[in-house]
């Protein structure tokens, strides 16, 4: 008998216990609509002050409309058969200012410009001439044209202003970074002119052809300079 008593005062406990549960649950749902309710009406309160700032902002700072124009001239076509042998990457710092030095803090113009350049150099084999090509005693005589530099060019991708400062007075030269560029391309240039990239694209492509010429059945290959010999045969 006891343990029926037991047994019953366990349910109560237990419907009781549910019933604690579900009111509570109730109670937070019922709280949480006013809340859910108000950060809704937030959100739609805003909404227009954001796009009011997304409108600004773009007065402010236009995207930038780049319309090319429909009709291209294409000048010239021309063949090329030059063999580039050798590639430079160089990468220089330009600065350039203008303005009187005394009153640069007033009309004064500078900025720091770092370059990345590329430099390409090779032979040009379309000023190759037959009697520039002749066998002797089974031994092929090459006379190849000066190396020369094809393409001496600014990556413009790579390549940025580092830092400008302007004076008081002036919004600054727009033909400055201009002119910083074209310093940029010259030195660049010289930087890999110092550096011998004319006797590398020379060496670069002696190679290449000796490989060349030896596939063709010349197992012996000599390059030289100046005028051939006057017992010399042209290739046919």
């Amino acid at each position: 008998m006891a343990w029926l008593i037991g047994l019953g005062a366990l349910a109560i406990l237990g419907w009781f216990a549910y019933s604690t549960v579900s009111a509570l649950q109730q109670t937070a749902d019922s709280m949480a609509q006013p809340v859910n309710s108000l950060g809704t009406q937030v959100a739609q309160a805003l909404q227009p002050v954001g796009a009011l700032s997304t409108q600004v902002s773009e007065v402010l700072h236009p995207t930038p409309t780049v319309m090319p124009d429909p009709v291209t001239i294409i000048h010239s076509v021309r063949s090329l058969a030059r063999l580039e042998t050798v590639q430079y990457t160089v990468e220089k710092v330009v600065t350039a200012e203008e303005g009187q030095k005394g009153l640069s803090f007033l009309f004064g113009d500078r900025l720091l410009f770092v370059a990345h350049g590329v430099v390409i150099a090779g032979v040009d084999l379309a000023k190759l001439q037959p009697q520039d090509l002749w066998v002797e005693n089974g031994v092929l005589y090459v006379r190849l044209p000066e190396p020369e530099v094809f393409v001496a060019t600014l990556d413009n991708q790579k390549s940025y202003v580092y830092d400008r400062e302007t004076g008081l007075l002036t919004h600054g030269d727009i033909q400055l970074e201009t002119a910083a560029r074209q310093v940029a391309e010259r030195e660049i240039l010289q930087a890999a002119l110092d550096d011998g990239i004319l006797d590398v694209a020379k060496r670069n492509a002696e190679a290449y052809l000796t490989i060349l010429f030896r596939d063709l059945g010349f197992h012996e290959v000599l390059f030289v300079e100046g005028t051939p010999v006057p017992t010399a045969q042209p290739t046919p």
